[in-house]
């Protein structure tokens, strides 16, 4: 196991958290053949998978249709209640603000992240919603679980839309 650092959060990481990842990325892969952008995302309750998904803002015409946004919809249908306390959402790409207002208000446990977002992320890179004292819930915060294959997919889908 190694330590890593996130914002204020120190956490240890698990092997596990591959595993999730892992799933995550399947879910990317899924949107990058569907010309969406490559994002994926899985929720979890004691270790046990919840729901999955995938970017769908394009095929859908809702930009609401971010990796977890789909994700929570379903877990919170599933569970009949729009509240996911004891959960983890594992998504391949930091979080953008609508994402983690929603985490927020879905009560998410721990977000286990891929890789940064420099131009939107609200976890690391732009800004840090999860560190706001003035909010009432808080969830714990990773990154950097499989970072270079989160990065990769998202770098090759953007490198042949630019061709």
């Amino acid at each position: 196991m190694k330590l890593l650092i996130v914002g204020q959060t120190f956490m240890t990481y698990d092997p596990i958290h591959s595993y999730w990842m892992g799933i995550a990325l399947e879910e990317a892969k899924k949107a990058a053949i569907q010309n969406e952008v490559p994002v994926g995302a899985v929720l979890t309750c004691d270790n046990e998978e919840i729901a999955r998904g995938h970017n769908q803002s394009m095929q859908s015409h809702d930009p609401t249709a971010h990796a977890e946004i789909v994700v929570l919809r379903k877990a919170a249908n599933q569970l009949q209640n729009y509240r996911l306390p004891n959960t983890s959402l594992y998504i391949t790409l930091e979080p953008c603000m609508m994402c983690a207002g929603a985490i927020f208000s879905a009560r998410i446990s721990t977000v286990f992240f891929g890789t940064k977002e420099p131009k939107t992320g609200c976890v690391v890179s732009v800004m840090n919603a999860f560190d706001n004292k003035s909010l009432n819930h808080h969830c714990k915060i990773e990154g950097g679980i499989l970072e270079q294959e989160c990065a990769k997919i998202l770098q090759e889908f953007f490198k042949i839309k630019r061709l």
